[in-house]
């Protein structure tokens, strides 16, 4: 981060998600087919207990929270012991909602039995920042634990903020990311009629037949580390956080402001982060979420920051849907797979772009490239801007 200190290495990652548990079946996932056919994208069949000491425990977290802690189990085997005093590791976490699903079913429970009846742990499970704080406890890092919860900017927002704490030299390490199940009956009614979501059942990022998202759900999770001390450790490096930028449209409770400029603003900021030119910049994660005012806002955004040749730019919400504050860090997750398999995944189930966007899209099949510096954005309810850069560690 430009000017700001130490550089910032990212030695473990790990996901949990619809199309794949674990990251290399997510990156599988990414390159098969699109989702269709349901308003909702969820992991089906899903088993906490091996993330947990045994069944009691597991019924004591809500799914939220149950996708972080196996996410991070996976980042933090990859990434191996962190030999730094734990007041120094942060756990900074990003959501857009949380513990939705216990505080549906406990509504439920008062209704149908009575107040007696609702569990003593509804508020410890449905708290928003019960996914950071378990994975503080669980490994007991006593550094920052704080959460982020700005839509579907959260993770992005919070990988922001993790990297800064230990660019300024607050932390050594961080574990961030953002985790979400928030696919209840009621909030899927509220965002059908709020007419967010396809009727068509098909989420298809920048595609000119667009008419919204698809509910996902996930989690990712990074271990952010000082570069130098993950050298001396001899920890491998997944790629380096270079830039972060945040800032709001205060326009809208829902809609982007107009033509995209609070979005362009965001990667301006980010690229100003990071020391970089849009000439840098070699691919973009788009936020892309398939509704027509997002996708051409963000389209226009591009257009005004990198020009009428822009980097390619893929949305991987084709095949995850929409998975709300988690989305970001799914998406980070996508960046550092493509470095490693030097393939950009396509935008599944867009097979038409829309003509008024002069942007480059992956369509069709993934696209082979030289890993580079990418910037990943997310845009969320309330005018949250979110965008980082990562890209892969040259020494």
């Amino acid at each position: 981060m430009q000017g700001a200190g130490h550089r910032v290495a990212i030695t473990g990652y790990g996901v949990v998600a619809p199309c794949g548990i674990g990251k290399q079946n997510f990156w599988t996932g990414l390159l098969g087919p699109g989702a269709t056919g349901s308003r909702t994208i969820e992991i089906e069949n899903w088993d906490p207990l091996p993330y947990f000491a045994g069944p009691k425990e597991a019924r004591r977290s809500d799914r939220c929270e149950q996708y972080a802690l196996a996410a991070a189990a996976e980042a933090i085997e990859q990434s191996g012991d962190l030999p730094y005093d734990p007041a120094r590791i942060g756990t900074i976490f990003g959501t857009g909602i949380g513990g939705l699903r216990t505080l549906e079913d406990q509504v439920v429970v008062r209704v149908e039995k009575g107040e007696r009846r609702v569990s003593p742990f509804l508020v410890p499970m449905m708290m928003s920042n019960a996914s950071g704080a378990a994975i503080s406890m669980r490994y007991g890092f006593q550094g920052p634990a704080e959460t982020i919860c700005t839509a579907c900017a959260a993770a992005t927002h919070a990988m922001g903020y993790a990297a800064r704490q230990i660019a300024w030299g607050l932390c050594d390490a961080v574990i961030s990311g953002g985790a979400e199940s928030a696919a209840t009956i009621t909030a899927v009614a509220g965002f059908a009629n709020m007419t967010a979501l396809s009727t068509t059942m098909v989420s298809k990022p920048f595609d000119a037949t667009r008419d919204g998202f698809i509910f996902g759900e996930g989690a990712a999770v990074f271990v952010l580390e000082r570069l130098d001390m993950a050298i001396e450790r001899g920890a491998t490096i997944y790629g380096e956080i270079l830039g972060a930028g945040s800032n709001a449209d205060a326009h809208h409770i829902t809609a982007p402001s107009p033509g995209g400029t609070g979005a362009a603003d965001c990667m301006q900021l980010a690229l100003t982060d990071a020391g970089l030119s849009p000439a840098d910049i070699k691919q973009i994660n788009a936020h892309g979420t398939s509704t027509p005012l997002n996708d051409a806002a963000e389209a226009q955004a591009v257009v005004k920051v990198f020009g009428a040749t822009s980097p390619p730019m893929t949305s991987i919400k084709g095949v995850t849907g929409h998975p709300l504050g988690a989305a970001g860090a799914l998406e980070a997750a996508a960046v550092l797979l493509s470095f490693e398999h030097r393939l950009i995944p396509p935008t599944a189930n867009t097979t038409s772009v829309d003509p008024e966007m002069t942007v480059d899209i992956v369509t069709g099949v993934g696209r082979e490239w030289e890993p580079g510096p990418t910037i990943s954005n997310n845009f969320g309810f309330g005018g949250h801007n979110g965008s980082i850069i990562i890209a892969p560690y040259v020494n």
